[in-house]
């Protein structure tokens, strides 16, 4: 029998189809000493990186830069796609949203090392991440996540722990591995991309766009991400859109870019006070219901509040209402020894105080 950690490998085996051979190759320039890559078009606003992830491997990333932007994308591919291959789609995409835009293949994609797997895309992100940080001086504030089919894997897993991200949109997305092959409504252990749960932890807007004939990533998925999502934004549902062919629909680019207008126009200062709302404990409200009760106040040191009896024949002296059924007690002010000694209280004399020996 295999175990659950065997069964994931496996798993992953069926989900990633990096392009074989790699559409593309890197190396050092010799005039600049910077990477260029074999097979792109050389572009002076394009950085060619390597990135070295904490599970050993080096990772390829594509950095366009464009003067005009305010925000920044980080792009999660789908599965059977290279970094080459999207090179075009990345330039329309920097020019038309008027955003730098920094895209990475996976470990085993491309000219990335290493061997793809689901914790190898989490550390491809996570890296990826911590470059637009540290080299481009960037921070979570200004950054949107975009996750393609199965990169919104590694997008949810990274926005799950950036709790101050300016957005995260999710393109033709998985809710779990194991939901795209098979109609399940629960999460074994050897599920992969765990989407389903993640969603929940997101605390920034999420647009959802998904094609509603997609055969590859039924519509469901989407959907259901769209209802998870703690701040939902209005989703794109494209009539007739497939799993690979969204980008070709007027109202897919038309759509995204409102979203980043948008996501420009909210202040980091806005966002902070949102997060801290979501982040404070809902106050729940103790009231009295003055209709079944009745308060008694006496000269003893004890104020006792009586809930009417449940019985409408209860005159507090009948045998079918008992101490704890009749009366709910609230003590105020009171002694440390006033109804405690058990012989002075009782059902028919239940208001007499024993510290003070007045019946009320």
């Amino acid at each position: 029998m295999l175990s659950g950690c065997s069964v994931s490998s496996l798993a992953a085996r069926f989900a990633f189809f990096p392009p074989e051979p790699a559409t593309y190759a890197i190396r050092k320039d010799e005039a600049t000493g910077c990477l260029v890559a074999s097979g792109v078009p050389r572009d002076n606003a394009l950085d060619v990186l390597l990135v070295d992830t904490r599970r050993g491997n080096k990772v390829v990333a594509f950095y366009f830069r464009n003067p005009c932007a305010r925000l920044t994308l980080l792009y999660s591919h789908g599965n059977a796609a290279d970094l080459s291959q999207l090179y075009d789609l990345f330039v329309q995409l920097k020019v038309n949203l008027k955003i730098n835009l920094m895209g990475y293949d996976y470990s085993g994609y491309g000219a990335s090392t290493g061997k793809p797997s689901e914790e190898n895309t989490y550390a491809d992100i996570e890296a990826v991440y911590q470059c637009l940080e540290t080299e481009y001086g960037i921070s979570q504030e200004d950054i949107i996540l975009y996750g393609q089919s199965v990169g919104s894997g590694p997008t949810l897993h990274l926005a799950s722990h950036l709790p101050r991200l300016r957005g995260v949109v999710l393109h033709s997305a998985i809710l779990s591995g194991l939901r795209v092959v098979c109609h399940v409504n629960f999460t074994p252990c050897f599920d992969i991309y765990k989407n389903v749960k993640k969603i929940k932890k997101v605390k920034c807007p999420v647009l959802v766009i998904h094609g509603t004939d997609d055969d590859v990533v039924n519509w469901s998925h989407g959907k259901e991400l769209w209802k998870l999502a703690r701040e939902p934004y209005d989703p794109l549902w494209i009539k007739g859109g497939g799993h690979c062919n969204l980008e070709l629909y007027p109202d897919f680019i038309r759509h995204l870019s409102r979203f980043i207008r948008e996501m420009e126009t909210i202040t980091t200062k806005i966002r902070l006070k949102k997060i801290r709302q979501s982040l404070q404990p809902r106050k729940k409200a103790h009231r009295v219901n003055t209709a079944t009760t009745t308060t008694f106040s006496t000269n003893c040191c004890c104020r006792i509040r009586v809930r009417k009896p449940t019985c409408p024949s209860c005159n507090f002296s009948c045998g079918c209402c008992g101490l704890r059924n009749c009366f709910a007690f609230r003590f105020f002010r009171c002694c440390p020894t006033c109804f405690s000694c058990g012989t002075c209280c009782s059902c028919r004399s239940c208001f007499k105080c024993c510290c003070c020996g007045d019946e009320r």
